[in-house]
């Protein structure tokens, strides 16, 4: 074998992938060289301190032989004789899931035990069909709640669905952003997924009327408001507390604010003085000490966010939500943000990750976002992933997990290249599938993957039977020109209209999204197209008994998304989720891919408070059909 192709290869990058429409492409050797020399695979045959494990399953050691000891998290030792190999030896995992420690050869590592599924949505659910509902975050509105959501407003919001029978509200990510960017306000694009967006701290204010958010001038406003309160604040010993408690994560991101506050550099660590862009350096300390009250305004914060999600959280499980919050884990992070700073050693560096072209984008898509390193996870013993998916579950009964084929491959692309100059990078997916379920087990959470899209072969089966759900959304369930019946859909899945990615349902029916594309010259269906697809949703309407008669007219789509919210809960699905917009009705989704300011993403805000807009009585409508078409799916 060449010796490049042999090194990719022992790196776990795909020289041969396949495309969207099924043909083999192959990897350039000079894209493949700079894909390996950015991995900097140093190191990568050491053994990890921390493997996993399956309950009860045998696991293969190398440098094992003879007897070792195992002690049990919960207590106790185990001897334990280890079969020999000729490169290792094999043991067999307790069936008592945990974080236990094995002890051979004068080594000592963690063996993570997975119980064999996730806490899963019939476990929360005992058996009932569930539904919810999704909201942008940032577009909910409150009196006196200033122009951007927050969590008190989440809270009204979450209070308001219970009381209509939902058992789950799904978000979209909290991550922290760029305290001293506001212009950098993209959800999934944030500085550190172990801190929380403090831009949804609740701080009354002047409400805003615009529909949009004006993000730099409402963050600078919250921000100014936010300081002067913490310079008339006396609670340090809580503060203390909360410190002490949040973990590493919360602690350096403080500390990253306040470097950014005082270098700039676009809050982007790669531009700093080389002497501030390692964490432990000794010219961070001093700046920490010497700063110690900038640091300490950005820890309370985190802080003041933390109670505020907490809050949101216990209030929609005291009002008897089986699930309460459902967090949004976006698939990267910016960076040169608090994550890629802190996290230095366990991110890829050099590459952004994307996708390659398929049908929607011929050109792939370069993210500008970065995410874990395969062989940097392994030699920090997963850390930063476990440290990541904790704080998702902290404030929450659930997390979708956005683009989950993550977990066994990511699309990598060399700085400075095009998107199609990418390969295939393998992920340690048994590692993370086996710490995902038993952090879903632990937490009693239940774990959504986003898999759509162009997916490995046997990835939905393998999420599936370890009893994490996938998503179903209702423009995808279909095959060839007839939409699937809802008895037809995966019944350990969630059901969804639409994603914020997609045309909402009104939007779809009267070609908003169509207008959209037309007007920014992007390739999309043709109004030609869109007429024969609505005849056919109206028919599969009709046929699961959410309508009847003939179909609306184009600029009516009320009687459409009525419909939508019947079929949706009338699926097989454990869960179903109506993102809000449906439930509205409004024709324009959060977010339009592959573009920037062309188009308002994650800018648009719902037209009333969670009081108003469930009075409306559409709303109410929808809601309640769904409602009973749930308790009545099979």
């Amino acid at each position: 074998m060449d010796p490049l192709h042999k090194a990719a290869e022992k790196s776990g990058i795909s020289r041969e992938w396949q495309d969207a429409d099924g043909k083999r492409r192959v990897v350039a050797d000079d894209d493949l060289r700079a894909v390996l020399e950015a991995l900097d695979e140093e190191g990568n045959t050491l053994q990890s301190p921390l493997i996993t494990a399956w309950a009860g399953e045998k696991l293969r050691l190398r440098g094992l032989a003879g007897r070792c000891k195992l002690t049990l998290e919960s207590g106790g030792a185990i001897e334990i004789q280890a079969e020999s190999l000729s490169r290792g030896a094999w043991i067999q995992a307790p069936d008592e899931p945990g974080y236990h420690r094995l002890e051979f050869g004068g080594r000592e590592i963690t063996l993570a035990v997975a119980p064999r599924r996730a806490f899963t949505l019939a476990d929360a659910g005992g058996g009932e069909k569930l539904w919810g509902l999704a909201v942008q975050l940032y577009a909910l509105r409150r009196a006196q709640g200033g122009g951007i959501g927050d969590f008190q407003a989440l809270a009204e919001f979450g209070a308001q669905a219970v009381a209509h029978g939902a058992a789950a509200v799904a978000l979209s990510p909290a991550h922290a952003v760029f305290a001293s960017n506001p212009g950098c306000y993209a959800p999934y694009a944030p500085s550190s997924r172990v801190a929380l967006n403090v831009l949804h701290i609740a701080r009354d204010d002047q409400d805003v009327p615009d529909a949009l958010i004006d993000w730099p001038r409402a963050a600078s406003r919250k921000l100014s408001l936010l300081r002067g309160d913490f310079e008339e604040f006396g609670g340090w010993t809580e503060l203390d507390a909360f410190r002490a408690g949040a973990g590493q994560g919360v602690e350096q991101h403080a500390l990253f604010e306040a470097l950014c506050a005082k270098l700039g550099a676009g809050s982007d660590w790669r531009a700093w003085p080389e002497a501030y862009r390692d964490p432990a350096s000794t010219a961070v300390r001093r700046f920490a000490e010497h700063n110690a009250r900038e640091v300490a305004f950005h820890a309370w914060l985190q802080w003041r966010a933390a109670q505020g999600a907490q809050a949101a959280q216990e209030a929609m499980r005291a009002a008897g939500a089986k699930i309460g919050l459902i967090s949004d884990l976006a698939v990267g992070t910016s960076p040169g943000g608090s994550h890629g700073w802190s996290r230095q050693g366990q991110m890829l560096q050099g590459l952004e990750i994307g996708a390659p072209p398929d049908a929607f984008n011929r050109e792939g898509q370069g993210w500008g976002i970065t995410s874990f390193s395969p062989q940097g996870l392994r030699r920090g013993g997963f850390s930063a992933y476990l440290e990541m998916l904790r704080y998702a579950l902290r404030y929450a009964g659930g997390v979708r997990i956005d683009h989950v084929m993550g977990l066994m491959r990511l699309w990598v692309v060399p700085l400075g290249r095009h998107p199609t100059q990418g390969a295939y990078l393998a992920m340690p997916f048994q590692d993370l599938l086996c710490l995902t379920v038993l952090e879903s087990w632990r937490h009693k959470a239940v774990v959504l993957g986003e898999d759509l899209g162009t997916l490995p072969r046997g990835l939905r089966a393998k999420l599936a039977a370890a009893g994490i759900a996938g998503m179903r959304v209702l423009w995808f369930e279909r095959r060839g020109k007839r939409f699937t019946a809802p008895a037809r859909w995966t019944k350990d899945a969630v059901a969804m209209s639409s994603t914020h990615d997609l045309p909402t349902v009104a939007g779809w029916w009267s070609g908003e999204d169509i207008a959209w594309r037309q007007r920014l010259n992007m390739a999309g269906d043709d109004e030609g197209k869109r007429a024969v697809d609505r005849k056919a949703l109206w028919s599969a309407f009709r046929k699961s008994g959410a309508a009847e008669g003939p179909p609306p007219e184009i600029d009516k789509p009320g009687a459409v998304t009525l419909a939508a919210a019947k079929h949706l809960g009338s699926t097989a699905c454990a869960l179903a989720l109506l993102p809000v917009e449906d439930a509205l009705s409004t024709p324009d989704a959060p977010n339009l891919p592959g573009t920037i300011d062309e188009h308002p993403n994650w800018r648009r805000r719902l037209p009333g408070t969670a009081t108003e807009i469930f009075t409306r009585e559409d709303l109410r409508a929808r809601l309640a059909a769904l409602n009973t078409a749930r308790r009545n799916a099979e």
